[in-house]
């Protein structure tokens, strides 16, 4: 059926493209948005220990396609056995769903396969003259390997495995992520981190904002509801995970935090994966804070594949994502949506505040992907204290035709009852600390920062739009 199922050894790939290094850097706009970090000596170079599992998944992000699967050793990632090519199946016509089901037959077939010919070369040895041409090449990638239950200890369960290859799924990502990397790196520009760390998003989500895992982790940041808790609003009618800048500012602080109790860069991006107080008991464990010891030597319960390989995943995102022109060829970034916010004072349905908007609610949604589906359906409406995005320029037209709608619709308040709850826009102007701007209107920097959705350590720029409750 168009299956094809090719051995080869893999290697050599970064070095190639570390040669080429400032040409492709040239290639794209990708290049500038990270040219700070670099220029401040790039704290994420790769050591020398993980250059052959860098390698490999900058193949898998780069190079190999959905449609081809390849069948490698768990431990040393430059043993790759085979690949099995399903591309012509697309080709021929047949559909994703045949396409998957055929692919997940013939993964399993063939990691037996690999598995059967590790085992008949413990049994009869490398130099054994009845081998076939595959099981030698096969042999040739334990050369180095001298200890003497090498094949059997390979062809265990959880030694050969299956990884399909992510090529167009990262030129998607991408292309996405040119619409929010500005403003994530202001994000971790003004907290003091390392640019680079916006790029942690490919690894986890490839900039999918829809995207769920099996356990519940959801958005480009993949936070779990609990962690998410910490930093941010997640329940039925609002799930801020969702929306990439807010959860930009919670990983922000998540990994400020972890680098300021582990110590060092590879191991706080590792605990984003097997968690801060995991990655401290790799450490203690081991005796060392050098992350490749800790993935030789440490034998954690949890500590698998995933957790020992996230480092590198993160480092070959960096080289893939920052040369996209070298791997991918012309692609089509999207651009920065620019937006103001307005306040909700009261819950209002949001084809009513599209309307407000004179956009459709569909545009409203995509500009508020926080808002739980109940709310973009209208069957809910969109809570009270909700600070929602608006195209750029019509924030005010908004608060206005909501004034009047509820001037409208609510009994007029009693005699010299108490009125609270106004609002006022301020433009920050050059200079402007949010310490004066609350002196100000009288009020606090800590309701400024509640009203316009600021972290604990935010600061104003000049140019920036801020809500300033003032009742």
């Amino acid at each position: 059926m168009g299956v094809r199922v090719r051995t080869q050894r893999h290697g050599g790939g970064f070095a190639v493209r570390l040669a080429g290094w400032v040409l492709l850097g040239v290639c794209w706009s990708a290049a500038p948005l990270l040219a700070e970090g670099v220029a401040a000596g790039d704290p994420f170079a790769v050591p020398p220990g993980l250059r052959t599992q860098v390698e490999f998944w900058t193949s898998i992000f780069g190079e190999y396609s959905s449609r081809q699967v390849v069948i490698h050793d768990t431990l040393h990632l430059d043993r790759i056995y085979s690949v099995v090519d399903l591309r012509d199946l697309v080709a021929d016509g047949l559909s994703d769903a045949q396409i998957e089901v055929y692919q997940r037959e013939q993964v399993a077939e063939e990691k037996e396969r690999v598995r059967a010919i590790l085992v008949r070369l413990h049994q009869v040895g490398a130099d054994a003259d009845d081998l076939t041409p595959e099981a030698r090449k096969i042999a040739a990638l334990f050369a180095t390997d001298a200890a003497p239950q090498k094949f059997l200890a390979a062809a265990g369960e959880d030694r050969v495995r299956a990884q399909a290859g992510l090529r167009e799924r990262f030129a998607t990502g991408v292309e996405i992520s040119r619409r929010y990397l500005p403003e994530m790196e202001a994000i971790f520009r003004r907290e003091g981190l390392p640019l680079e760390l916006t790029r942690l998003p490919f690894v986890e989500s490839c900039f999918n904002v829809r995207a769920y895992s099996k356990v519940g982790a959801a958005g480009i940041w993949q936070f779990m509801p609990a962690t998410a808790r910490l930093y941010m609003r997640v329940d039925d009618t609002v799930d801020e995970r969702r929306d990439p800048i807010v959860a930009t500012r919670a990983a922000a602080r998540h990994l400020r935090r972890d680098y300021e109790v582990l110590g060092t860069w590879p191991l706080a991006v590792s605990a984003y994966n097997h968690g801060r107080a995991g990655m401290a008991r790799a450490v203690a464990s081991v005796g060392t804070t050098d992350l490749v010891q800790i993935i030789r030597h440490y034998d954690g319960p949890s500590f698998k594949f995933a957790s020992r390989n996230f480092y590198a995943e993160f480092l070959a995102a960096l080289e893939v994502e920052r040369y996209a022109a070298r791997y991918f060829g012309t692609l089509h970034p999207q651009v920065p949506v620019m937006t103001d916010s307005v306040f909700v004072p009261t819950a209002a349905p949001l084809p009513t505040l599209a309307r407000m908007a004179d956009v459709s609610p569909d545009t409203l949604a995509s500009l508020n992907p926080a808002l739980a589906p109940d709310v973009v359906e209208g069957r809910v409406p969109v809570p009270s204290g909700y600070l929602l995005r608006v195209p750029e320029g019509v924030a005010a037209e908004v608060e206005l035709r909501y004034a009047r709608a509820m001037a409208v619709e609510r009994p007029k308040p009693k005699p010299k009852a108490k009125v609270s709850g106004s609002y006022v826009r301020h433009r920050v102007q050059r200079g402007q600390t949010l310490a004066g701007i609350a002196r100000r209107y009288g009020t606090s920097v800590a309701a400024i920062k509640r009203h316009n959705r600021l972290g604990p350590s935010a600061r104003v720029r000049s140019g920036q739009s801020l809500l300033i409750p003032t009742g």
